[in-house]
């Protein structure tokens, strides 16, 4: 058996990296990132506190109104408050004072412009009398969808 010269052995190193990496650069390029429409949002209620918490979300479609089990009033909530969430006119509601805290996240483009919303409120009617039906998820579940801060564009 002929020894292995060990002297090469510094050069052959670059030449395995650069073939590992292209055998795996094909991978990568053969699936095609996860794309969110350009007027969509991405809206996700999270119920509790930073301890214990239980998070539901969707994605919400306006062109045609889509994505949401209340789509159609969600995007005409959106569309008279110009697309901000905070301009949402508050609805009528008697909620109580009970503590059960919930988060309203919302990210994506609006008529392209981004939107990046989060806000803590003290119950869900409370969230819902000032959200409409933006935030009225029911129990869908939140999709597996990428941040919208890691698409390009936004």
């Amino acid at each position: 058996m002929k020894p292995f010269p060990t002297h090469r052995l510094p050069g052959a190193l670059p030449v395995t990296a650069a073939l590992l990496l292209a055998a795996l650069a094909p991978a990568h390029a053969a699936a095609p990132p996860a794309l969110l429409p350009v007027g969509g949002l991405r809206l996700s209620v999270t119920t509790g506190d930073a301890h214990s918490s239980d998070t539901r979300g969707t994605l919400l479609l306006c062109d045609p109104p889509q994505g949401h089990s209340r789509a159609a009033e969600a995007c005409a909530d959106l569309t008279a408050a110009g697309g901000s969430i905070d301009a949402i006119a508050p609805k009528d509601a008697v909620c109580s004072l009970l503590y059960a805290p919930v988060t309203a996240r919302a990210t994506g483009r609006w008529n392209g412009r981004p939107v990046a919303y989060a806000k803590t409120f003290s119950n869900t009617c409370v969230m819902l009398a000032e959200t409409g039906a933006v935030f009225d998820l029911d129990d869908e579940q939140l999709p597996d969808l990428p941040e919208m801060t890691e698409l390009p564009g936004v």
